[in-house]
């Protein structure tokens, strides 16, 4: 059992839903990124996200690129993302961190190595957008058998064909791109979710969380109606990147959680 697999059975337990929040590792500098991820857990969040700035990214929105683009400026790599990471856990033993980002940054420390590292740091899960199924013995295989969830992203365009593969090494939770696009090119719709939530979870067993699209209290609560879970990524990155005070974040970040627990 991982943090993760721990927090979902709490969530089961209570009746609530998951609200995730993502936010870039080292966005816009090192100190305030910290600050923010520590007061995620007070602003309700149940899982972070922690982004690993890339130079390359192909997933990902304008909002989500810029903010990956000032970190690295910042002078962020992947060594002080896990050191950001382990920063977290001087005062936090329980929340779950999940590593998304892309695989060149792993590969190019070597996959031991980056698994040692992150289990140092008190990663609990990791989502690598670029490695697909087919590559689980890159890093998959590996991670899981370090004690790492290894989460799968599921699109629109997952058909019954392609699901059983994707979920086959699949732990901690489904993460559900609820548009056909990039982050934060379109609103998630929960009349089209529902069936989809419904179909990977009948199929894989797993809570499936829903991101991309999810930018306000309203998108949240509606989306946790239908979901196991909520992230919401790129209207928090655009705050940050605003220069709103971390205060103000944490704020919003509380009014999604709110919303998402209310379910």
């Amino acid at each position: 059992m991982t943090r993760i697999d721990d927090t979902f059975a709490d969530l089961a337990r209570e009746g609530r839903k998951a609200f995730v929040a993502y936010v870039m590792a080292g966005h816009p500098g090192y100190d305030q990124s910290l600050e923010i991820v520590k007061g995620l857990p007070g602003a309700g969040v149940d899982i972070i996200e922690l982004g690993l700035p890339f130079t390359d990214p192909m997933a990902d929105g304008p909002t989500i690129q810029l903010a990956g683009q000032q970190a690295l400026e910042a002078g962020m790599t992947l060594e002080k993302t896990l050191g950001l990471a382990r920063a977290f856990r001087e005062t936090d033993q329980k929340t779950p961190i999940v590593l998304m980002g892309y695989y060149n940054p792993i590969y190019s420390r070597g996959v031991e190595r980056f698994l040692h590292e992150a289990n140092d740091a008190g990663i609990d899960g990791l989502i690598i957008v670029d490695l697909p199924p087919e590559e689980d013995a890159e890093l998959c295989l590996p991670a899981q058998a370090a004690g790492l969830n290894f989460i799968r992203l599921a699109t629109p365009t997952t058909d019954d064909k392609r699901l059983p593969r994707v979920l086959q090494n699949t732990s901690g939770f489904v993460y559900y791109v609820s548009i056909t696009g990039i982050t934060g090119s379109a609103e998630a719709e929960a009349k089209d979710v529902g069936p989809e939530v419904a179909r990977i979870r009948d199929e894989g067993g797993l809570p499936v969380v829903v991101g991309f699209g999810v930018n306000t209290p309203e998108k949240s609560r509606a989306i946790a109606e239908v979901a196991d879970g909520v992230v919401v990524g790129s209207a928090i990155v655009s705050r940050i990147t605003a220069g709103d005070s971390t205060e103000s974040v944490l704020s919003f970040v509380r009014s999604l959680t709110d919303a998402a627990h209310s379910v």
